[in-house]
């Protein structure tokens, strides 16, 4: 049967002044064709569960959470194939059931975004303080709820009416739709199988305890630095898998500036610093101390820039709010009874805004007009937020991460913990809201039901917020783990340094950590400014500066191995295009979903006290 993107191709021409949501509806949307099923609810759950899982894992080691609506969808296409070969599903899997599934399973495995998992290993950072485990499954259920519901209003402006790009999410509706129309589909899920049989066999042999040899971890370079091997300066080849697919996935020139950033920063920088006394010794954790300050200030400074240059974006994003409440009121709504309703996102956050209000008071101190004042902030980074990601497809959490928790440094100066809780209400949000629409823009490409896509977000994230808090407790069961050559959690060193400065941390910082935080700062706001005044040709020259910052906070060693990844899949685009198009992310998704997967596993065992 042809999907009705491809039955829209073949109809009529029509008018360049016609409703683009009466066209939609009337050659896109496909009806009553099965979407939100039990089992794709089921499966979205499952599988959105263990990804959550999974990108825990990568979040403290890369400080990076990645996108899974593509692999949950290949890894459900594959799973109903097995299922129906078995003679186990009578009815196979429809393209839109597996787009609801995407949205539940990145519901789910985007719990661990948004500032979720920068936030909470903060506090623990900053202050030693963990809640109770009930308590942080309301804060993360209320606060991705919200970035639910934050997206309604939002939706029908820059998808339906502007529909802005969103390569990602037409990314994965071309793949879903090719998936279920050829045998390339099963393919896919075969070499994401394979691939994480793979990386979990590599990460038992290189981490297993009880086996009496083991691969190793990383491979020393035969390099002296300062009289010291270069390992010491964590200049090395990690054997991480993960580091690699996580690299497959991302730019290449993000790759090179984190490659760049961590030669200079271990290489030079650090160097320096132990020469002059500034670094007590030659180790990772020492050496960071240091080198999280310039890096922070790199990041908030080139986030503060790119922010306050997209004043037109964020013009046109209220703008197009009025535009559409205006629309809304017509009485012949093209899309009534298809699109979430209106009264959703008021009734949704007159829900649970005093729940967060409550939760801010009672668990993080935070004074009561400063918890209100969240919620009105919260939708308007939501608003900015899924603008800047439907232009660009990048969703900019390094840029309102920063600006939310100077919001609040100003607010309440001298509390730290309202600093960082406060910042991961309003960017966990608007962030949750901007991520989540991607996912509608594919299912507005497939032809889905939008309203349902908006239940089975909220599937998603009752199943995240049920994953994500116990698995962090048992995975970091105190602070001594984080910011360690095993997790160097890259993105919770910078917010919990941006809140120490805010509350007056930089006047103990030595003269040099000083200079070095003003140059990053130039450096990070001169990044910003040539992102956004040169041509695209040429800002790929052009240092990325969210990968300059996060390098000068994770180790080199990882760096590398991600710049490996990255490199790698450049050169399959350029010299096996048609290898790479159908293999590259399912092959990267598996080599992320095996390590990762195996890692957290043995990390939980441990925990437990089985010495595996």
């Amino acid at each position: 049967m042809r999907s009705p993107l491809a039955n829209a191709r073949g109809r009529r021409q029509v008018t360049v002044h016609e409703d683009p949501e009466l066209r939609w509806r009337r050659e896109v949307y496909a009806g009553d064709v099965p979407q939100l099923t039990v089992r794709a609810v089921i499966a979205g759950m499952a599988i959105g569960g263990v990804l959550c899982l999974s990108n825990l894992y990568v979040t403290l080691k890369t400080g990076w959470s990645l996108g899974v609506t593509l692999t949950s969808c290949i890894v459900a296409f594959g799973v109903f194939r097995a299922l129906s070969g078995l003679g186990l599903s009578r009815r196979a899997l429809t393209v839109l059931e597996n787009n609801a599934i995407g949205s539940v399973a990145s519901a789910a495995a985007f719990m661990t975004g948004g500032g979720n998992m920068a936030a909470l290993p903060a506090l623990l950072l900053l202050t030693g303080a963990r809640p109770a485990g009930l308590a942080m499954f309301l804060w993360f259920l209320a606060i991705a709820a919200l970035g639910v519901f934050a997206a309604i209003p939002i939706k029908r402006q820059i998808i339906n009416l502007e529909q802005l790009p969103f390569p990602s999410a037409v990314a994965t509706a071309e793949t879903v739709r090719a998936m279920h129309g050829e045998a390339r589909g099963g393919g896919a899920s075969r070499r994401l199988l394979l691939a994480a049989i793979v990386a979990g066999a590599v990460t038992l042999l290189r981490d297993l305890r009880a086996l009496p040899a083991h691969l190793p971890g990383r491979i020393a370079l035969p390099l002296r630095i300062g009289g010291h091997a270069a390992s010491d300066w964590s200049l090395s080849l990690d054997a991480s898998l993960v580091l690699i697919g996580g690299g497959a996935l991302m730019s290449l020139r993000t790759a090179w500036s984190l490659l760049l950033a961590a030669l200079v920063t271990y290489g030079a920088l650090a160097p320096a610093m132990v020469a002059r006394g500034v670094i007590a010794s030659v180790d990772y954790k020492t050496i960071v101390q240091f080198t999280l300050w310039p890096g922070a200030a790199l990041l908030v400074s080139s986030g503060l820039t790119s922010f306050a240059l997209q004043f037109r974006t964020v013009s046109r994003s209220f703008s197009a709010l009025l535009d559409v409440a205006r629309r809304r009121r017509r009485d012949d709504d093209p899309l009534s009874g298809i699109e979430a309703p209106s009264w959703w996102f008021w009734a949704g956050f007159a829900a649970l805004s005093p729940i967060v209000i409550v939760l801010m008071a009672r668990l993080f101190g935070v004074p009561w007009w400063a918890g209100v004042m969240a919620i009105p902030l919260a939708f308007a980074m939501g608003v900015i937020a899924a603008r800047v990601t439907g232009e660009t497809d990048v969703t900019p959490t390094k840029a309102l991460g920063p600006v939310t928790q100077l919001i609040y440094g100003l607010a309440v100066p001298t509390n730290v913990t309202a600093n960082v809780m406060s910042a991961n209400v309003t960017g966990g949000v608007g962030l949750h809201a901007a991520d989540l629409l991607t996912d509608l823009k594919s299912g507005y490409l497939l032809g889905a039901n939008p309203r349902q896509q908006v239940i089975a977000q909220l599937f998603g994230v009752l199943v995240g917020a049920a994953v994500v808090v116990p698995a962090f407790q048992l995975l970091v069961p105190d602070a001594s783990a984080l910011g360690t050559p095993e997790l160097p959690a890259p993105a919770v060193l910078v917010w919990a340094s941006v809140s120490r400065a805010l509350s007056g941390g930089l006047a103990g910082l030595t003269h040099p950590t000083r200079v070095a935080v003003a140059i990053s700062a130039a450096i990070g706001a001169l990044l910003a400014i040539l992102e956004r005044a040169l041509p695209a040709r040429a800002v790929r020259y052009v240092p990325n500066p969210a990968g300059v910052g996060i390098a000068m906070v994770m180790p080199a060693s990882n760096a590398i191995a991600m710049f490996t990844g990255a490199l790698i899949a450049a050169s399959l685009r350029r010299w096996r295009p048609r290898f790479a198009d159908g293999s590259l992310t399912p092959i990267a998704s598996g080599l992320i979903a095996g390590e990762s997967l195996t890692g957290i596993t043995l990390a939980l065992l441990r925990a437990g006290g089985l010495h595996v």
